[in-house]
């Protein structure tokens, strides 16, 4: 990372009810981008909103982030730009990839002082949302994923705020590495035991591998 990573576009939005191919659901997926600095409290954005709070938001996953250095492959993929917020995340990113970024690091932006905690898993409303029915699998497949944040600090964010790494675990485990061991070493146990022993590994994903490991 030669560059400082940065925030390209800050995106919120409020769940709403929409029609997705028939079906009626309702979901946060749909971020508008903001100029305005925003207030990041422990949970989320001062204005965004998730409508499935057992799998969106939480401590675990207050910030949804996602490189923008994906869109061109995605634009390659199915000849459609996709735009900030495409992937309903709350920052999109630019120098800051799922092989650059490790869970348990932490960063200041903006006055506020947050920590990766987990992958972003793909679910069907990302694929309902684009009429792409196989994109959460090509999601998995190419590893670009995203993350999510903790917030340590809460304070003010806006866009263009860079990203200064401030700490990073003594047994560094980068989000590629895990989304690697999660849909493709499924059962390399070893691997996961290491993954699991971090401990700013969200409880959602410890779960997860430990319920894996006992299978």
């Amino acid at each position: 990372m030669s560059k400082k990573p940065y925030i390209v576009s800050l995106n919120v939005g409020q769940p709403k009810t929409v029609v997705m191919e028939e079906m009626e659901v309702t979901t946060g997926i749909y971020k508008q981008p903001v100029a305005t600095p925003l207030w990041l409290t422990k949970t989320n954005f001062l204005g965004d909103g998730q409508a499935d709070l057992i799998h969106h938001g939480g401590l675990d996953k207050a910030i949804c982030a996602y490189p923008s250095e994906h869109f061109i492959a995605w634009e390659r993929l199915y000849g459609r730009p996709f735009m900030a917020g495409s992937f309903g995340e709350n920052t999109t990113l630019s120098g800051l990839l799922e092989e650059d970024v490790c869970v348990g690091d932490i960063f200041e932006v903006g006055t506020a002082v947050i920590q990766v905690s987990q992958p972003r898993q793909p679910c069907f409303k990302l694929a309902k949302r684009h009429g792409l029915n196989d994109l959460p699998l090509k999601v998995q497949e190419t590893g670009y994923t995203g993350f999510y944040f903790r917030v340590l600090q809460e304070g003010s964010v806006q866009r263009g705020d860079s990203f200064t790494l401030i700490e990073r675990s003594a047994r560094p485990f980068s989000i590629r590495y895990i989304n690697h061991i999660y849909y493709v070493e499924k059962t390399n146990k070893e691997a996961m035991s290491e993954i699991i022993a971090e401990p700013a590994l969200s409880e959602d994903w410890r779960r997860s591998f430990l319920k894996r490991m006992e299978q």
